[in-house]
């Protein structure tokens, strides 16, 4: 690996890793690098939709644009 220097033991534990599943070292961490990306986007997707849904002037506006949730009506007893 050009240009990266880590410590034995810790190269090791990702060569573990990566014989684990059966993968290169190269490509072990070629995906790992791009699982972690994911993970982030998802992290800051979740906290802008947390924002977001949090507002109720927001949540109003949605509704506004683009029709709010269906009204679930309950049968009632006759």
């Amino acid at each position: 690996m050009a240009g990266i220097e880590i410590d034995d033991s810790t190269r090791d534990t990702f060569q573990a890793l990566a014989d684990d599943a059966g993968m290169p070292l190269e490509d072990y961490l070629a995906t790992l690098a791009e699982e972690k990306k994911h993970e982030r986007a998802l992290a800051e997707g979740a906290e802008v939709f947390r924002q977001v849904t949090g507002d109720p002037a927001t949540v109003s506006a949605f509704d506004a644009e683009f029709g709010g949730p269906p009204v679930r009506r309950t049968p009632r007893a006759a």
